[in-house]
């Protein structure tokens, strides 16, 4: 299968966030980005390298490396329990990880604090340009001024399914979101221990996923200035459609995402679906073995007929600064995101949906998968990339953001204020952080 999506404008934003973040952090100085770029000279005897992820599997796929490069081994370090801030604080300490694995959206803000290593001058590394789909080369190289992190895998959204429940409650598996809120009230009435899903208000990436459906775009550039439009019509929309849900107790918010919690949960019939991406699927397979044939995949609910998906997630592969084996770096990262049997492995193991164009027509994703009745489920995830709104960017503040419409957002779900209070609580921290940044920001509608 392959994936055609184009993303001009986000690649025009993802430019400009580098530019106006140079421009406006002193500690990230173009000149130091030309400098590190300069050099990628082979290492003089053996290289080991340290390489952080959250990928579960993912030693297994760096072993098969190591046995194949004696010289250039490959030492990888699980931080699923605090991804940035072990990020952080290693970049504060000087004792960065040649390589890290890191979110398309927190990349801008990962480069405000000066945490890459242009690794262009690395021909196997800039060479790899070709072998991506090219929105996520342009999200990792900012818009092509250089080779800062080679994209891994991707989220497009779809909605996982109980088949049995809505089968044995004769509720019809819903097409919209106006079809997936009767479906709430119906199960619920049914069964009063049932809802359709979960809330996780701690997860506002799962939640700009939402957004981006809708065309709820957060911000856009023009003029040498940021337009910040977390707080718009279209994302109160979406913000009001759950507070709905919320306020009727049709969906749990005490629930977190990839918990032991969650899983109960759906043990217990407790939830008839989750809104979920791409590389979701190998957590309810490894957890719910018992359950298997119980699941499908189908399209994520819209807002009206034939409208769009939305992505959740995906991340690259970052060159961290103060790497000292730049050369060997760019070797095992663009193997690691290239090569058929690695790729394959990382989709396997842990998930992962392939950025990669060679990736994406690995023949796992053109099979059925027996857990998901031997349904085609990676059809379902083709066609979600294909209707995903290319108009989406990411800010240059893009965490801090996050952490406001967090807090919110918990807040509301606790019964104090409402999500659409979290828009406008983000939307704030969004031009403050900018503004702190010294970045030309304004507030748009």
């Amino acid at each position: 299968m392959s994936r055609t999506v184009t993303r001009t404008r986000l690649v025009v934003a993802a430019a400009a966030a580098g530019v106006v973040v140079l421009a406006g952090c002193s500690s990230s100085d173009p000149a130091s980005d030309d400098a590190s770029a300069a050099s990628c000279e082979p290492a003089k005897g053996k290289v080991t390298l340290q390489y952080w992820n959250t990928v579960n599997g993912m030693d297994k796929v760096v072993d098969l490396w190591n046995k194949k490069h004696p010289d250039i081994q490959v030492e990888t370090k699980n931080i699923s329990n605090d991804q940035y801030g072990a990020i952080g604080n290693a970049l504060k300490a000087g004792k960065a990880p040649d390589l890290a694995q890191v979110g398309y959206d927190q990349l801008p803000t990962l480069r405000t604090q000066d945490a890459f290593v242009d690794a262009s001058a690395c021909k196997t590394a800039a060479d790899a340009k070709a072998k991506f789909v090219p929105w996520t080369w342009s999200q990792a190289s900012f818009g092509d001024t250089g080779v800062f992190a080679l994209p891994q895998d991707t989220g497009p959204m779809a909605l996982y399914v109980r088949t049995d429940i809505f089968k044995k409650y004769d509720v019809p598996i819903p097409t919209t979101w106006d079809e997936y809120a009767s479906a709430a009230e119906a199960l619920h009435k049914a069964d009063p221990k049932l809802t359709i899903t979960f809330f996780d208000p701690n997860n506002a990436e799962w939640f700009n996923g939402l957004l981006w459906q809708n065309n709820a775009s957060m911000y856009a550039y023009s003029g040498d200035k940021w337009r910040v439009t977390v707080d718009s019509d279209k994302s109160r929309q979406v913000a009001d459609y759950w507070q709905d849900l919320i306020d009727k107790k049709l969906v749990r918010t005490d629930i977190a995402n990839g918990s032991q919690q969650m899983f109960a949960a759906y043990q217990n019939n407790q939830m008839a679906t989750q809104v979920g991406a791409a590389w979701g699927y190998s957590g309810i397979r490894d957890n719910l073995p018992g359950q298997a044939g119980k699941w499908s995949v189908v399209p994520m609910p819209t807002w009206g007929a034939g409208g769009n998906s939305g992505d959740w997630g995906g991340s690259t592969v970052a060159f961290m600064k103060g790497g000292k084996h730049l050369h060997e770096a760019a070797e095992f990262n663009t193997w690691l995101n290239t090569d058929p049997e690695a790729l394959a492995m990382s989709n396997e193991l842990g998930g992962l949906y392939p950025a990669s164009n060679d990736g994406l027509k690995l023949p796992a994703l053109a099979k059925g998968v027996p857990y998901y009745n031997n349904e085609k489920i990676f059809d379902v995830f083709a066609e979600s990339s294909k209707k995903i709104d290319t108009d989406f960017a990411w800010g240059p503040t893009q965490k801090t953001v996050n952490l406001a419409l967090q807090d919110a957002m918990a807040k509301a779900a606790a019964g104090d204020g409402k999500l659409t209070g979290a828009l406008a609580a983000a939307q704030s921290a969004a031009l403050k952080s900018m503004q702190d940044l010294a970045i030309p920001a304004e507030a748009g509608k």
